[in-house]
């Protein structure tokens, strides 16, 4: 029997597939995904060193040994969208290519490597002096590092140049300030695996960080900041003195990673907390509440230690950490109060309530001013009941769905599901990098612990039908969902196929489809991420951003004389009390992300920039509003 075959076979027949499916799973539980933008490490992760409005000197398709000076307009993961300088805001020359397959190099490149330097010949005529307009082009001109540029024609990535045995420095956060360097043992999407140079992993001293954790550091940063690299003390007694200082002069000899690496890395700022002072803290930990902590230590102007409060005798260890101006999971005292949330006494309190005013007093202690802590993030896409991937604070190595349960300011309360232990409800900031949108592990390979009753689902035949009529065949949404079966390996692997942000103008014309005032209400701009998510994403607002969420939805169906190749995505709408589902093809590669938007657009007969990778700034090029709704009815 041929695979084709054994497919067919497999859907008529319902055979279960043991493969979690995060559609099934959200319509099983009636819930939404937190919106991919919400998880800024992520969007900074895809951006890869690459800027837009960085210029390059890149060949001409059509002419291998010549080159001309391009703009880059968007970059995303190893993919980048250019435009020749000379085409001015006319985007119709513009082109994606491969950061680790095309020829980019600096400014100026050709001029000491004696290549030609020529504009492409669909604008040679446009300017009389080339030579004068790159010379005012190029006046305050920025471009990517030379050393990334070298890096990606050795076939990197740039976050693929962090792979096992690259050395970093870490300072350690549990105890002390000391600085020590880091093997990296794995590299999942960013996500660090860290081993203490030094060590065995018998010795069970590993742990994750994220790359842009701001306690992880290129070789060379102690240096920089005038401090000594030191084992931290609770692997300072496994080797001699001497021992450590060979290791340290056997790493000074490799070659480091570049620092552009962590240029976006958060810049920690200066503190005005005092030893003594008391706050609220959650423990890192044992990060599953909220209770009074005190800072035992500054270390400067930047660092400092908390501890979390235990009355008990002197016998039993204190919990601390290290903080910095910017730290998560530190609030002035009463926040907990002022939030509608219980505050944990300390271990060994006496008293039945616990009273921040009673408890200064009985410390003898100052609590520390709101001017201390940082800003609350105002403004944030978590809501209750949303779903995302979340770290398991206490197994740091499994990822788990979680659910979020409450939303306190810029803080969130996560249930997790399918983790191999129960683990309690805990606190994460909403800037965590321990938090991650649908789909990333099935992009970045990471496995996913996932409920139970989520494992396996059925694969059937079925029909789509409008309480009207039917609007799609059984035989076409089989067909649908083998291209996806099909193709899913070749969307997921490393996040190969990444889409640029997809931006909603909405000052452009909204067509008779698609309600003004619910667009205006559409978050700025979806992505950048994994194509077919973020394109399902931006459908998926669109239907629920019209006047007859299933009209749209018929609209964007699978066409069976469809030319895109694509993927099939099974689509919902809700409209008067009644739900409608159909499958809409949903393009799987950057390179046909342009096209697809504007096609989609035309299909919903309003403005081709209503949504797409270019943002509308003031004027739309297509002029839509000057149309009326006739005009661009007819236009169409």
């Amino acid at each position: 029997m041929s695979g084709e075959q054994q497919l067919d076979a497999d859907l008529g027949s319902g055979v279960e597939v043991e493969e979690f499916s995060w559609e099934d799973y959200l319509e099983e539980t009636g819930s939404t995904t937190v919106p991919y933008a919400s998880f800024k490490h992520v969007d900074i992760r895809l951006q890869n060193g690459f800027a837009p409005g960085m210029k390059l000197e890149v060949a001409l398709k059509n002419d291998p040994e010549t080159y001309w000076v391009a703009t880059i307009i968007t970059a995303c993961e190893q993919l980048l969208l250019l435009r020749y300088e000379g085409y001015g805001e006319d985007r119709k020359a513009d082109f994606w290519c491969d950061i680790r397959k095309a020829d980019l190099y600096p400014i100026g490149w050709c001029q000491q490597n004696k290549k030609t330097l020529e504009a492409p010949e669909g604008i040679r005529d446009k300017v009389s002096d080339w030579n004068a307009f790159l010379q005012q082009t190029l006046i305050g001109a920025c471009g990517p590092p030379v050393s990334l540029l070298e890096g990606l024609r050795n076939g990197r990535n740039p976050l693929d140049l962090i792979a096992p045995g690259s050395k970093l420095e870490c300072q350690d956060f549990r105890d002390s300030l000391s600085t020590w360097l880091v093997t990296v043992v794995e590299n999942i999407g960013g996500r660090l695996k860290l081993r203490y140079e030094g060590l065995e992993s018998r010795d069970g001293f590993e742990h994750w960080l994220y790359y842009l954790d701001p306690f992880l550091h290129h070789i060379g940063w102690a240096a920089q900041q005038g401090c000594d690299l030191q084992p931290p003390l609770a692997i300072k007694h496994l080797k001699s003195e001497a021992d450590w200082q060979e290791i340290l002069a056997k790493v000074k000899e490799e070659e480091p990673l570049p620092s552009y690496l962590f240029k976006d890395k958060q810049v920690i700022g200066t503190h005005e907390f005092s030893i003594n002072m008391k706050l609220e803290a959650v423990d890192p930990w044992s990060p599953f509440g909220i209770s009074p902590a005190t800072i035992a230590k500054v270390f400067d102007d930047k660092y400092f230690l908390v501890e979390m409060d235990d009355l008990r005798p002197e016998d039993h260890t204190r919990r601390s950490f290290v903080c910095h101006a910017n730290s998560p999971g530190i609030f002035p005292v009463q926040w907990s109060l002022k939030n509608g949330l219980h505050i944990n006494p300390p271990p060994g309190f006496r008293s039945q309530d616990f009273d921040w005013a009673d408890y200064l007093k009985q410390c003898g202690a100052e609590a520390a001013p709101q001017k201390c802590f940082p800003q609350s993030i105002s403004e944030h896409q978590f809501k209750e009941n949303m779903k995302l991937e979340a770290v398991n604070p206490l197994f740091p190595e499994e990822v788990c769905i979680a659910t979020v349960t409450a939303v306190r300011g810029s803080y969130l309360w996560l249930q997790l599901e399918g983790s191999k232990k129960p683990v309690p409800e805990f606190i994460v900031s909403a800037e965590s990098m321990n938090i991650f949108p649908l789909g990333w592990c099935e992009t970045n390979g990471h496995p996913l612990s996932t409920p139970r009753r989520a494992r396996g689902h059925k694969l059937r035949k079925i029909a789509v039908v409008q309480p009207e009529k039917q609007i799609l065949s059984s035989r076409t949404v089989h067909e649908g969902l083998k291209n996806q079966l099909n193709s899913t390996h070749s969307v997921m692997i490393n996040g190969k196929y990444c889409c640029p942000k997809i931006y909603f103008n909405h000052r452009c014309f909204s067509g008779p489809y698609l309600n003004k005032g619910r667009i205006a209400e559409l978050p700025q701009c979806v992505g950048p991420g994994n194509c077919v998510l973020v394109l399902r994403e931006v459908l998926t607002l669109l239907i629920n951003a019209a006047y007859k969420p299933s009209r749209v939805l018929r609209e964007l169906q699978l066409d069976k004389d469809s030319v895109w190749h694509g993927c099939g995505e099974v689509l919902k709408a809700k409209y008067k009390g009644k739900s409608y589902r159909a499958t809409v093809e949903i393009v799987r590669t950057a390179d046909r992300v342009t096209e697809f938007c504007r096609q989609t657009c035309i299909k919903l007969e309003c403005c081709p920039n209503l949504f797409g990778p270019r943002m509308v700034l003031d004027t739309c090029s297509e002029n839509c509003s000057v149309l009326t709704k006739t005009k661009y009815t007819h236009y169409y």
